[in-house]
């Protein structure tokens, strides 16, 4: 391919790290590009997430790829809506990084060890119930702002920890600010967290072959068994569900977690596949474990449990050092 692709991306520091990432290996692989930043609603619209809509990050991005401002767009793949999108080609998973959420503690503190009542900041309702579901003492508070923002209610006293995605912090080079990162049975992250989503028009044949050669199955496999809970759920990535597939020498395990907004109920799930053994291949057999586990999970009442009103909504913390809240929204 001869012409220079225009590879799409929000505007933050790490938005702009993960697409040069991408950037970086289609000019390894030998295809000319560049950056374009994309300004998107989820960077000037300070209400949370969940009241803004699924996809607040992602819908103006596909836009600019849509009319051709940009040739490929680079997505965190947990903020993509569930539904297939035939204007685009299939998504392309490059290698995916650590999916837990870790803990950003005042003086090394772990949860364990935070002291009661402690003050602890995150907006991602899947996080506040599980985090309530550990420590129902603990003074939960929403957040607004980039990863230094978030990180600095901690420097500044405001709060005694935050929980943020480990994959955002070492993609900006700060994972060891991190004093604890969850484990498996400690706090499920959201579905494809870590992963990246590269994405190309469905009719420009030259961009999707040129992207094909970023794609690692063994990460695309845990992503679409982690997606397919997700959507036979019928919830979006707001929704108070965790879910952390792995892959260990072709046996695929997913780990799966619905729960109630407040955390007082929560219902775990885990089940397992070998994925040589499918009829129609990996990828169909990750397919079928997430349609599985959502069943289990459904079948134990999680839609209801999941659709329960949400705790009241208290004002997001400014830093001590600011008058105005920061110009954007959650971004890991």
């Amino acid at each position: 391919m001869s012409r220079t692709l225009k590879v799409g991306t929000r505007g933050s520091a790490l938005a702009t790290t993960q697409a040069g990432h991408v950037r970086d290996a289609l000019i390894a692989a030998g295809h000319p590009a560049e950056l374009v930043i994309v300004r998107t609603r989820g960077d000037v619209v300070m209400a949370p997430v969940e009241r803004i809509g699924v996809g607040v990050f992602t819908m103006e991005l596909r836009s600019a790829l849509e009319r051709g401002d940009c040739d490929v767009a680079v997505h965190s793949y947990k903020d993509l809506p569930t539904a297939p999108d035939d204007r685009f080609a299939p998504i392309v998973v490059p290698p995916r990084v650590d999916p837990s959420d870790v803990l950003i503690a005042r003086d090394g503190l772990t949860l364990a060890t935070l002291p009661q009542g402690a003050r602890v900041g995150t907006s991602a309702p899947r996080r506040r119930s599980q985090l309530a579901a550990l420590r129902p003492d603990l003074d939960l508070h929403p957040l607004r702002g980039n990863i230094d923002t978030r990180m600095s209610y901690v420097t500044s006293g405001d709060l005694d920890a935050v929980v943020l995605a480990a994959a955002g912090l070492d993609r900006v080079g700060v994972g060891e600010r991190a004093t604890q990162r969850f484990g498996i049975d400690e706090m499920l992250p959201a579905p494809a967290q870590g992963a990246l989503a590269v994405e190309c028009r469905a009719d420009d044949s030259g961009a999707a072959e040129a992207i094909a050669l970023l794609d690692h199955l063994p990460s695309r496999i845990r992503v679409i068994a982690e997606r397919r809970l997700l959507a036979e759920l019928e919830a979006g990535c707001t929704a108070p569900v965790g879910a952390r597939a792995e892959l260990d020498g072709g046996v695929l395990t997913l780990h799966a977690v619905a729960a109630s907004h407040d955390g007082s109920t929560v219902l775990h799930a885990e089940g397992t596949t070998a994925t040589s053994d499918h009829p129609d291949g990996p990828v169909a057999a990750a397919d079928d474990l997430g349609r599985r586990l959502a069943a289990d999970l459904l079948a134990r009442g999680a839609r209801d449990l999941m659709t329960d009103t949400s705790p009241e909504e208290r004002a997001p913390l400014v830093p001590k050092e600011s008058t105005t809240a920061p110009p954007t929204v959650p971004e890991t």
